[in-house]
Order: structure tokens, then sequence, then C-alpha cells
């Protein structure tokens, strides 16, 4: 499966991955490769855990450009 992941640095220099099609899975590490690793590791952890619940695996999104 793909996804979608945003990664932003936080205040503390951290890089914070997120996965938003599935809620609440998020990961960091202190490199954006060691970010990218752990969050594959967090959707892997994650998706098992909604299967185990009978919730579904993710939810819908889509991205839509906004103008300001």
């Amino acid at each position: 499966m793909k996804f979608i992941v945003t990664i932003e640095r936080d205040e503390d220099g951290m890089f914070v991955a997120e996965c938003p099609s599935i809620p609440g899975c998020v990961s960091q590490g202190k490199t954006e490769q060691e970010a990218v690793v752990n969050i594959k590791d967090a959707i892997k952890q994650c998706l098992e855990v909604r299967s185990e619940k009978g919730m579904p695996l993710t939810v819908s999104m889509r991205e839509v450009e906004v103008l300001v």
C-alpha cells in the first residue's frame, strides 16, 4: 500500500512524520530519514491494530488547493 506522509520539523529540531489517512498515526526521528523509517513501522502497527479492532484501515482523504 502507498500512503502520503507529512514531515515537519518541530521546535526541538525533531522531524515529526504523520500519516493523515490513518488517524493518530504519528512518529518522529532525529533525522528525516529516521522519521521515514519510524513512520513506516507506525503505519504497519496502526493498520494491524485497526484490523484487529474491526475498524476501517484508513479514512477518506483528499488534497484540495486553497488560494489565500
